[in-house]
């Protein structure tokens, strides 16, 4: 099959024709239909966050099942899936209390010893990325990092709900719990930013403060449910947000992962406020937060890919969707074959789109 391959940091992806494993006991062999390319694999493929190479990156897709091993119980050939980049075991503490997204088992994995499920030339392992390795055009995964969707779901914009929707619908309803009438901003506007807006919406937020420096994001963040909009790159972001919520608001999130927005997020928060971290900041870098802050029952948290319980979440996500509601037609700026792949991150390294959506054959 084709991949799109990385083979060392900071270097373009290199499409390679690579082998591909028989699904064994609980494993799905997915055709790939879709793949967005989001800021995660940008981490991985710039060297910010460590993999072993070479491996093929992309985790937020969707596709159509092929062949299933034994003991598959969720899919079935034919069936149109997304897929998740946090699989689950399902009998750990972390998944026993509910909290699926959290789970570290390597259960989800081939063992030590057994063949890999991905294979370069010369008959070397290529690595698999967070469990999915998407950026090819099959997909050998443990079945409990995929949930089957209804059929009428274009897969496309299903994509876009394996990472993008699910983070940030998750931080919204999971992990922050917002509540109706509450106040919310939202500190970055790409494609995780947006979807956190538009999940506040739907959670029935009363003011939804979009803040980027691209004014295209902005514009569409109005779209997404933004009650009001901050240029970060013209004025003063603190004394903004306190000029439109006095006090400052219940719920911040960040959605870049950085020091300074994250920091901004704590300080924007009225007195007993919450601010979620959703962007995924570098190993090694410390924040730094006024400690008298602490004593008006504000609070900063981290949010796992939104919290999810995905199995349940996406099929509802789906829904929303095609009820109108949740907003995925406008997150995809443009649609790239796989020999384009380099042109997509590009773009992602310039900020001033939305979504890049990978599509195959």
């Amino acid at each position: 099959m084709k991949a799109a391959v990385l083979r060392h940091p900071k270097t373009p992806l290199v499409i390679e024709d690579v082998a591909i494993g028989k699904p064994g006991p609980r494993e799905v062999l997915v055709r790939t239909a879709a793949v967005g390319v989001c800021h995660t694999d940008l981490h991985f493929l710039d060297g910010a966050y460590p993999h072993r190479m070479p491996a093929i990156l992309g985790h937020e897709a969707a596709g159509v099942v092929e062949q299933v091993g034994a003991e598959v119980r969720t899919v079935k050939p034919g069936d149109h899936v997304i897929t998740c980049l946090s699989a689950y075991c399902g009998h750990c503490e972390h998944c026993l209390t509910g909290h699926l997204s959290l789970c570290a088992e390597p259960d989800t994995r081939r063992r030590q010893g057994e063949e890999p499920r991905l294979m370069a030339s010369h008959g070397k392992t290529m690595h698999q990325f967070l469990n999915l390795s998407a950026f090819a055009e099959q997909m050998l995964i443990h079945e409990h990092a995929l949930v089957a969707i209804r059929r009428d779901m274009p897969l496309d914009r299903a994509a876009l709900i394996g990472c993008a929707v699910t983070t940030g619908m998750g931080a919204v309803i999971h992990t922050a719990k917002v509540q109706p009438g509450e106040t919310v901003a939202v500190i970055g506007c790409g494609g995780i930013g947006l979807a956190t807006v538009n999940s506040a919406a739907i959670a029935g937020a009363g003011r939804i403060i979009a803040i980027d420096r691209v004014p295209a994001k902005l514009e569409l963040a109005r779209k997404f449910g933004a009650t009001d909009v901050i240029d970060a790159g013209n004025v003063n972001v603190l004394e903004a947000v306190r000029t439109l919520v006095e006090g400052g608001v219940h719920h911040a999130f960040e959605a870049i992962g950085l020091k300074e927005t994250t920091e901004q997020a704590f300080a924007m928060l009225r007195r007993g406020g919450t601010a979620t971290v959703i962007g995924m900041i570098a190993p090694g870098v410390k924040i730094e937060l006024y400690g008298s802050d602490f004593l008006g029952e504000k609070r900063i948290q981290g949010s796992a890919m939104g919290s999810n319980r995905f199995p349940v979440d996406m099929p509802r996500m789906v829904d929303f969707y095609m009820a109108g509601r949740l907003r995925l037609d406008e997150l995809i700026a443009q649609r790239l074959p796989l020999e384009r792949i380099n042109d997509a991150f590009d773009e992602l390294r310039r900020g001033e789109l939305a979504r890049s959506v990978i599509m195959f054959d």
